[in-house]
């Protein structure tokens, strides 16, 4: 007797996804993932609880309209709801404080879908509300905390959704995944991964053989050519093109076969396949080829070394980089006339201070960049009218100043990125239309902004950022889908707003960097590897934060804090030596520390910010001029000692933040001299901290920490009317 095939409701949709628009980068990966998910062949066709197991999952229903003006979920939703064979919740805290995402929620349930719910749990925690102290950690909206009895009300019984984690220390995005695509097709979990695994396995055993097919014959041709070497003399045009041959398939490997490794991440091939073209390269000679041939080597190995750089293979990028240098040295010195030989030689030595800079290596760095500099400065002579060299000399001075920015050499450093502007503007005016040249001439002017705010000109800091701002905005306006040219935008945006927030410009301040983290969102969107688009989301979402937790917005304080930690768990696994990232989580558990104090929860400010400076200990270390490592370390020494356990702690703490500020040679920093008179005053030393008041109402500082710190003392700090008229001026009578 054959069984019959349960009845199904034919739905629309393969499922409903419910976030907050806080989420929306998270969900829009899930909508993809979802609809892209080819369910492995042999599971396709057979019968479960659920259904017949379909060949794709979609359509997906998500939808991108915004919901603030709403009175209710109207129309559109509830009959998606309706027609969905399951509901996915993107959980967070923001979603769990979303009256959308608990609405859909309940409405879901009514319709009898209350069996059929999913959850991507993405930040907070589930179910932190029933622990005390924790309830702002929630990620479960209120309607999947409690089940509805049979009349339709809220029953006492506790609800367990199966929940995928792509929190640090999770699923991860592949198995969180695969947890989803189960439940919604009512399979085994292990089923799934097993037949799913099977199917890679299989593309990526073909791959592997492509891979190994293709060294084997590189291998082959290069044996040929090697023995063709040896012949007469009158066969050395065939050793020549069996080595061109050979060379030709290295370029494949490192071109399509990398790429298509990388879509089924077997980064295990893609580095062997890189490191077999490595070995081929190093076994090869550099006198019995052609120049052609040695060309074609040297950008190869750049290649590699760039593909290494992107991995986080600093070591064997340095290696890369270093091989390409000796058969550039050989290029330049066969024919010194040769202009672009030279520039490549400067090029491929200025990529390795660039691995010496990522690595720390501050003396090696500068070094390196010096070694470049001379050989684009001697092109430069032989080539006076030779814009290439002219804008690589402009980077270079970039580069340059970046190392004397970190040793904290302000003048060497604002030398070299005046050099880079005068280069960059003289480029422009010859070619107005060189985008390229426009893109770098902005980073010159923020470049310039960064150092005038090391030195308290917060007017003309405020001057230079507006200037890049303007650039990067016309930039952006002629392409608005380069991706590219919206993170160059977004970046100065932010940097703006927090300078004008100093300056007493909260309003439109807070503006730029709202405007910069919706932008930053907007790019993840688009492509959630783009890890830059990652970290600005995470960091201006700190930055952020803070703004809105001193101005009594706690609430959105605590969204964007939620949103920003598991982005840095994320980078900080992905690249644990990256020491920007490292940095910034520290800034943003310091953050942390704040709001756990403001609900009184003072062991987690406390267990935060001691966090924050196990972090920073040793990147103070490594670079202890670094001015943005400085203002981390006292930032969080400072918030320690506000979460103290006793004033003799405290008290330490805040002493040890005015030794380490004081040690440092450029005092003219407002934010460092508000970070020491924030000390003072909590250590009581009120006649101590008034000349560093007074120096910062003169510079017009205004920040609102600041601010309300003199308030709650009964301290008089009024605006400095001239400085104000110093920054309309600055600005082009524009605020």
């Amino acid at each position: 007797m054959v069984a019959q095939r349960p009845a199904a409701p034919a739905f629309r949709y393969r499922a409903f996804i419910s976030y907050s628009h806080r989420d929306k980068a998270w969900a829009a990966w899930l909508h993809r993932a979802l609809e892209r998910y080819t369910i492995p062949h042999r599971l396709v066709g057979t019968l479960t609880e659920t259904g017949v197991v379909p060949r794709r999952l979609s359509p997906i229903f998500r939808d991108a309209d915004e919901l603030a003006t709403a009175r209710d979920l109207g129309q559109k939703v509830t009959q998606a709801l309706g027609q969905s064979a399951c509901l996915v919740v993107v959980c967070s805290p923001a979603a769990a404080l979303s009256r959308w995402v608990d609405e859909e929620i309940r409405t879901y349930q009514r319709l009898g879908g209350g069996e059929r719910i999913f959850c991507l749990v993405v930040g907070g925690e589930p179910n932190a509300s029933r622990i005390p102290g924790r309830g702002a950690e929630e990620c479960f909206p209120p309607a999947l905390r409690q089940r509805y009895d049979a009349e339709g009300g809220l029953s006492d019984d506790v609800i367990e959704p199966l929940a995928a984690d792509v929190r640090s220390g999770g699923d991860g995005k592949a198995d969180a995944l695969c947890k989803l695509v189960a439940g919604m097709l009512g399979v085994g979990l292990d089923t799934l991964k097993r037949r799913d695994l099977q199917r890679r396995a299989r593309r990526a055993v073909a791959l592997s053989a492509v891979a190994l097919a293709v060294a084997l014959v590189m291998t082959l041709l290069a044996l040929r050519a090697t023995l063709a070497r040896r012949d007469a003399v009158v066969a050395s045009h065939v050793a020549e093109r069996r080595q061109k041959d050979a060379e030709d398939l290295v370029a494949f490997m490192l071109g399509d076969l990398n790429d298509r490794l990388a879509q089924v991440s077997r980064l295990d091939i893609l580095e062997a396949v890189d490191d077999r073209a490595m070995a081929y390269f190093q076994a090869q000679p550099t006198n019995e080829v052609s120049d052609r041939a040695l060309l074609q080597r040297a950008t190869a190995l750049e290649k590699i070394g760039s593909v290494r750089l992107d991995q986080g293979r600093l070591d064997a990028a340095l290696a890369s980089y270093e091989a390409a240098r000796v058969v550039a040295v050989r290029l330049a010195a066969d024919q010194p006339s040769d202009v672009s030989r030279q520039g490549l030689l400067g090029e491929i030595t200025t990529f390795i201070g660039m691995v010496h800079w990522r690595q720390g290596r501050l003396d090696d760095a500068q070094r390196t960049f010096a070694d470049a500099r001379g050989v684009l400065v001697a092109a430069e002579q032989a080539s006076p009218t030779n814009d290439d060299l002219h804008f690589q000399l402009a980077l270079l001075d970039n580069n340059m100043g970046r190392v004397m920015e970190a040793r904290g050499a302000l003048d060497e450093a604002g030398a070299h990125y005046r050099d880079m502007l005068g280069r960059l503007q003289r480029l422009a005016a010859a070619d107005g239309g060189n985008v390229d040249v426009a893109e770098w001439l902005g980073s010159a002017h923020y470049n310039l902004g960064k150092l005038a705010l090391m030195r308290g000109e917060l007017a003309h800091a405020v001057a230079e950022f507006s200037a890049d701002e303007a650039i990067q905005a016309r930039l952006s306006r002629a392409e608005p889908k380069d991706a590219n040219r919206q993170d160059s935008l977004l970046n100065v945006q932010a940097m703006l707003g927090r300078v004008q927030v100093l300056a007493g410009d909260v309003p439109a301040g807070t503006a730029r960097l709202q405007q910069a983290v919706d932008a930053a969102r907007a790019l993840v969107a688009l492509d959630l590897s783009n890890t830059d688009a990652q970290e600005h989301v995470a960091l201006f979402s700190i930055q952020l934060a803070r703004l809105r937790r001193l101005a009594g917005e706690h609430a959105a304080a605590r969204d964007l804090l939620a949103a920003a930690m598991p982005i840095f768990a994320m980078l900080r696994k992905q690249d644990p030596r990256n020491a920007a990232w490292q940095r910034e989580y520290a800034e943003a558990q310091v953050e942390a520390s704040a709001q756990a104090l403001l609900r009184g929860d003072r062991v987690a400010a406390n267990a935060a910010a001691n966090d924050a400076m196990r972090w920073l200990g040793p990147l103070r270390a490594a670079q202890p001029a670094d001015r943005a490592t400085l203002l981390a370390a006292l930032s969080a020494c400072l918030a320690a000692a506000d979460a103290a356990p006793d004033a003799v702690a405290a008290r330490m703490l805040r002493e040890r933040a005015l030794g380490e500020a004081g040690a440092d040679g450029a005092q003219a920093d407002p934010r460092l001299l508000a970070l020491r008179t924030e000390a003072m005053l909590a250590l009581g030393r009120r006649a101590d901290a008034a000349p560093l008041i007074e120096t910062l109402r003169v510079a017009g500082y205004r920040d609102p920490a600041l601010v309300q710190r003199l308030r709650s003392q009964h301290i008089d700090y009024p605006v400095n009317e001239a400085f104000q008229r110093e920054l309309v001026a600055a600005t082009g009578g524009s605020r």
